[in-house]
């Protein structure tokens, strides 16, 4: 029997969340396998991968054979190196401890990595809120001017219109002020006034 270190999906349609297990070559992708070895979600930034090392190694010691996307899962969280450091460790080329201290220094190297990213996307994230809300501010400023612009007009117009009330009362007052006059007789004193 061959076996496979691959993918199995889980999750739902357009989320996908996968097992990475040791599986007979010969069963369904999603069908039973021998092992689960982890698990990896690419829906997030940077993708979440869990991975138990030392059963990765086992299996890949005793001749399972990765597929190309459990083999780069492999790679980025240390199996394959581990697998090829145990190796060195059987021919003598390495001691124990050598070869956990390369792998020591391996990981916290991946691990800054991992972390200088994360950090990276976050600020990449607070930039593009700091922007966001500098728009809206601005929009907000527009929003304002422009309704203090309207409510001034509205005030200048109230007063225009009753400007001009005000002048006509006083012009009907006026009217009323010097009685029932012809419109000749009004154009004589009009005339004296004048002179």
């Amino acid at each position: 029997m061959s076996v496979k270190i691959r993918l199995q999906r889980h999750g739902r349609k357009g989320k996908p969340f996968f097992w990475v297990v040791a599986a007979d070559s010969r069963s369904k992708r999603d069908g039973k396998s021998l092992e689960k070895l982890g698990t990896y979600n690419p829906n997030t930034n940077p993708a979440t991968i869990e991975l138990d090392i030392d059963a990765s190694v086992k299996w890949l010691q005793n001749g399972a054979q990765p597929t190309d996307t459990a083999r780069a899962i492999l790679s980025y969280k240390g199996a394959l190196l581990k697998n090829h450091l145990a190796g060195g460790v059987k021919k003598g080329a390495l001691t124990e401890e050598q070869a956990e201290a390369k792998f020591q220094a391996w990981l916290d190297e991946k691990n800054a990595k991992v972390s200088k990213k994360e950090a990276g996307l976050a600020k990449a994230e607070e930039e593009a809120k700091a922007k966001l809300l500098d728009a809206e501010k601005e929009i907000n400023e527009n929003r304002k001017a422009a309704a203090e612009e309207a409510e001034n007009e509205a005030i200048k117009a109230e007063a225009d219109a009753k400007a001009a009330a005000e002048a006509a009362a006083k012009a009907e007052e006026a009217v009323e002020d010097a009685g029932p006059q012809t419109i000749d007789e009004a154009a004589e004193e009009a005339s004296k006034e004048e002179k």
